[in-house]
């Protein structure tokens, strides 16, 4: 008898700390092409979930993280919405593709729950695949090309481009958009090879360098991102093609360069929407805490991937606060329009698309003596030009144009 008491008073236990905590999902890679990615982004959704819970929680429970891998498979990130939903977490984010973002939003949107993306750049997921349940806190390919564009016109003007792209929604949303960035829309004089997504064969990689470097281009745009760019730039490091083109990298992280190395990323152009001296650069403090904090748990710097984990997560909390509610509805409208400054300059979520408005950077690797003066020999990023997060994004003209009939978020 004395043992069924303990029993149930042991399960009843259980339940009430299970009811204290607030549950959120992450999805998130663990294996797969964008595995390195993943883990910086779990990195950074852990370290905002632990300063939560240091100021004492929301709405006086703790906040739990839920995390399950997508393996960068967008049927699989869906069935993690469902896990999620079951476990009774009140909002996901995550997503390593922009197709995982948008199959995995809309199913949250069923479910009544927020989906935030972290890693989805094409243009659609806030755009012609956008909702209401949908933000998306990272940049997107029109924002890449724009500050892309205007530096290359700047200082490589007139020049002759060839794309390898990535066949899937972000591979072709920058390759039109950079395309009429920098004037290359001609594919006549600026050719191209797509890649299919998905694991690619060695000879697949050859074949699109081999076209490259006979096209007689002086940019080379690599529109590819996880395994499938580290292999690429590995391969046109040997090929030598950086010594002959500029290379151009839409998104980097600092996950690809530790990986492929300084020695074959250096001089590589591209974006980031924040590098870990961000907040120095734009009088951050809560940055600088973010970026010390990170140093004293993983010995190394934090990228632009666990910063927008992070972000997601204080700015879920910080809806949660302002409204006194984990409702949907109640967060949405909490949240749209609103502007704050956490890990940078001033930010906002825009109302109209649910797009995070932030300042984009392009970006150049420094020479591989430069990183390794570094004490950490991991200053990987110089910045080279700048451009408001209004002057980037689409302007609703534009996104009412690529939405056609549906002129508002449903």
């Amino acid at each position: 008898m004395g043992r069924v008491l303990l029993a149930l008073l042991l399960a009843a236990l259980l339940g009430q700390a299970e009811a204290e905590s607030l549950k959120i999902g992450l999805n998130y890679p663990r294996t797969g092409n964008y595995k390195d990615e993943g883990l910086e982004l779990r990195r950074g959704a852990l370290l905002a979930v632990e300063a939560i819970n240091r100021q004492g929680g929301l709405l006086g429970q703790s906040l739990e993280l839920l995390s399950e891998n997508t393996d960068s498979n967008a049927a699989q990130a869906t069935r993690n919405v469902d896990h999620f939903a079951s476990q009774g977490a009140r909002m996901v984010f995550g997503s390593a593709t922009s197709e995982e973002a948008i199959a995995a939003g809309q199913r949250a949107r069923e479910l009544g729950l927020l989906y935030f993306a972290t890693l989805g750049y094409a243009n659609e997921v806030t755009g012609q695949a956008g909702q209401r349940y949908l933000f998306r806190e990272s940049g997107s390919a029109w924002m890449s090309a724009r500050v892309l564009g205007e530096y290359l016109s700047w200082h490589l003007p007139r020049q002759r481009y060839h794309y390898i792209v990535i066949d899937d929604a972000w591979g072709r949303s920058i390759e039109q958009t950079l395309r009429l960035a920098t004037g290359s829309a001609d594919r006549a004089r600026h050719g191209r090879s797509a890649l299919p997504s998905g694991p690619l064969r060695r000879e697949q990689y050859r074949a699109a360098m081999d076209k490259a470097a006979a096209s007689g281009a002086d940019v080379l745009v690599l529109a590819l991102l996880g395994d499938n760019l580290q292999r690429s730039m590995r391969m046109a490091h040997n090929m030598g093609l950086k010594q002959r083109m500029q290379i151009i990298v839409p998104n980097l992280t600092k996950s690809l360069v530790q990986q492929v190395g300084p020695q074959v990323m250096e001089d590589v152009i591209g974006t980031e929407t924040w590098t870990w001296d961000t907040p120095k650069l734009e009088n951050s403090e809560a940055g600088q805490r973010f970026v010390e904090r990170y140093l004293r748990e993983h010995q190394e710097y934090p990228g632009g991937t666990a910063a927008s984990a992070y972000t997601v997560v204080q700015q879920w909390a910080d809806a949660v606060r302002r409204s006194a509610s984990t409702d949907a509805e109640t967060l949405i409208a909490a949240l749209e329009g609103h502007r704050y400054q956490l890990l940078k300059d001033e930010q906002q979520w825009r109302d109209f698309d649910h797009q995070n408005l932030q300042s984009i950077y392009a970006v150049r690797v420094r020479k591989r003596d430069q990183i390794m003066r570094d004490t950490l020999k991991q200053h990987y990023f110089e910045i080279i030009h700048r451009m408001s997060g209004e002057q980037a994004a689409p302007s609703h003209d534009e996104w009412i144009q690529e939405r056609g009939e549906v002129l508002s978020l449903q």
